[in-house]
């Protein structure tokens, strides 16, 4: 939908001068009106006057004639009043500040008007330093819209709508090419760092890339690339370059120094390419358009509570969507700090969350483990955390447990690179209560379980997570037979993962759809059979797969790793299984294994470990 008439409803004046900046920026031809209710607290007769927070009504008068727009003072939050200004005016979006108040009270107007939350980015080097890289939100992002946007336009020529490949480690660069990006008009497509150049020659084809952007350690990976896929245009971000290869340093600095202006975008525009892991096949590219890059962004931090003091560690890779989306947009949405590692060190980790002061942190259950175990652990200062979230793959109890013993919070989050990162959210009070869930739906997210039949199903049962909203992706690139499988007439997307609802409404992912296995004719999801068997001493790490069996159809095998110095059998972990499960979960038989296979973001490698033991090699 092209938006044309914008209101802009906020609860400080001063503001709208950022927000209408950033509208006008990202959108110029919009038409604004902008709506400014202070806090219930604060009777306009008695507004605060402290010299720099002028008082209501003079900032009004203010922002209205240095932004040249229509500006109100609205006494009282009437969501209805509102909405009648909207009715009004011919308003077709309705864009909420940042406050979680305004929000809510807003939300009603949904069924009238679609809502929108502002997303400003804008962010910038604040200082250097090994291991990490300290990131500010920061206006204005001259760095990005003067420099790398306008040579990657304008210097190189690239067209809106060409895409931009960049492979390199989490780096500042990140960050440059995240946004500008978005001001040229152009498609950012991050390259996981641990493919192969024949792999990643699949990607560079099929995308069609016009440039590519990688650091110097890649240099001899870009060659062999170069024998596989045709790229026109290449930038090293430091040496060694190849011959003929731009060195970027040198290109900004040959830049002329002329105001650059943004290429005009609308929400359906693509903003990234993001290539799934393709654990299967060949991997799909998830078409990432700039409102679902927005909504994942402002729902999260809108939902989760962030705000401009969060200081958050991102040690997970970039070119994934839960290191781009689940907190690296997020918290620059909220003003907040980005702590950026290259890569993920236990020990580095627990110093920055002391030195820097961490507010949230974002990892996997295989990151949370490896944290847990290292030696920092119980003498690191974690009085700075709000709370941990955890994404990527269910989280055992166990771990849950042991944070909560050092007065850490848990929260469960999902998402997935089709639907953006973070579509469920939960209170302090409430992880605490319902440990193990990921919460309910957030502010625009509509979520559903369904059966095979495509049938909802009751309270507490077991059904297809089904999601929609403007978070969601548009679908896979060159695939439309793969786009129309996954999203359907009603919009929402498959996402082929299980969960259960209770009562109050919280979610809980049971397995994945085809990970489920049936076992004479029962469901049987192996998540729930791997929570219980790493509740054992010696149990590190586990997974079910399930297999042929001419009996019952399908049984479950369990592959696991002992902890060092910690001897288990075969059949005492079936038998503690069997105090724990009904008898037709328990795995018909035990693989040990020093380690499971496992994606760069920490998810199971599931059809190694079946084809493995079909074949043989894993067989007792």
């Amino acid at each position: 939908m092209n938006y044309r008439r914008v209101l802009l409803v906020l609860e400080q004046a001063h503001d709208a001068s950022r927000a209408m900046a950033a509208i006008r920026g990202v959108a110029p031809h919009m038409e604004v009106l902008v709506v400014v209710v202070p806090f219930s607290s604060w009777p306009l007769a008695e507004a605060p006057d402290d010299g720099e927070n002028a008082g209501f009504a003079t900032l009004v008068d203010q922002t209205a004639a240095a932004q040249d727009v229509d500006v109100r003072l609205v006494p009282d939050l009437n969501p209805a009043g509102i909405g009648e200004i909207a009715a009004a005016s011919g308003i077709d979006l309705l864009v909420a500040g940042s406050s979680l108040r305004l929000v809510a009270a807003l939300t009603e107007l949904r069924k009238r008007l679609p809502i929108e939350v502002l997303w400003i980015p804008r962010t910038q080097v604040q200082a250097e330093g090994r291991p990490f890289t300290r990131l500010v939100c920061v206006a204005p992002n001259r760095r990005a819209a003067a420099s790398v946007a306008a040579f990657l336009r304008d210097g190189l020529g690239l067209a809106k709508g060409d895409r931009v490949a960049l492979l390199a480690h989490n780096r500042v660069e990140y960050a440059d090419l995240f946004f500008a990006a978005a001001k040229a008009g152009l498609v950012l497509v991050p390259l996981g760092t641990r493919l192969t150049p024949h792999e990643l020659a699949f990607i560079v084809r099929n995308a069609d890339i016009s440039a590519l952007v990688y650091g110097g350690e890649f240099a001899e990976t870009v060659a062999g690339l170069r024998a596989e896929a045709a790229v026109p245009r290449r930038i090293a971000l430091d040496a060694p370059a190849a011959d003929g290869d731009l060195l970027l340093a040198a290109a900004l600095a040959a830049l002329p120094d002329a105001p650059f202006e943004r290429t005009r975008c609308d929400g359906e525009d693509l903003h990234l390419l993001l290539y799934t892991s393709g654990t299967t096949g060949r991997p799909k590219g998830v078409m990432v358009p700039h409102r679902m890059t927005s909504w994942n962004a402002w729902n999260t931090a809108l939902c989760w509570g962030l705000n401009e003091h969060d200081v958050s560690p991102v040690f997970t890779p970039l070119y994934h969507a839960g290191g781009l989306g689940a907190f690296f947009a997020p918290v620059f949405a909220a003003g907040g700090t980005i702590v950026l590692h290259a890569g993920f060190d236990a020990a580095e980790v627990w110093a920055t969350v002391a030195k820097e002061r961490c507010t949230v942190v974002l990892g996997v259950p295989t990151i949370w483990k490896m944290l847990l175990e290292h030696p920092s652990f119980e003498t690191a200062d974690l009085s700075s955390i709000r709370w941990l979230i955890s994404g990527g793959a269910p989280l055992p109890l166990y771990l849950i447990e042991a944070y909560q013993a050092r007065g850490i919070v848990f929260k469960q989050g999902y998402g997935l690179t089709e639907v953006g990162v973070n579509c469920f959210a939960m209170s302090v009070e409430e992880s605490v209560a319902k440990k193990g869930s990921i919460g309910r739906p957030l502010m625009m997210t509509d979520a559903k379980l369904v059966d095979e039949e495509g049938r909802e199903v009751a309270a507490g049962e077991v059904g297809e997570l089904c999601l929609r909203g403007p978070h969601v992706s548009k679908g896979y690139w060159k695939n439309p037979a793969a786009t129309a499988a996954a999203l359907d007439d009603a919009g929402f997307f498959h996402t082929g993962d299980l969960a259960r609802k209770d009562a109050d409404g919280f979610f809980t992912i049971a397995g994945r759809r085809k990970d489920m296995l049936i076992s004479g004719g029962v469901n049987v999801y192996p998540a729930e059979i791997e929570g219980e068997l790493l509740l054992h001493p010696a149990v590190m790490d586990a997974a079910v797969v399930g297999v042929p069996e001419p009996t019952w159809g399908e049984v479950g095998v369990a592959f696991v790793v002992l902890r060092p110095g910690e001897p288990a059998t075969k059949a005492e972990l079936v038998a503690f299984a069997e105090s724990r499960l009904a008898r037709y979960k328990l795995p018909k038989d035990v693989v040990f294994v020093e380690a499971l296979p496992r994606t760069a973001y920490g998810k199971v490698v599931k059809g190694e470990l079946r084809d493995a033991y079909l074949a043989g090699r894993g067989a007792a």
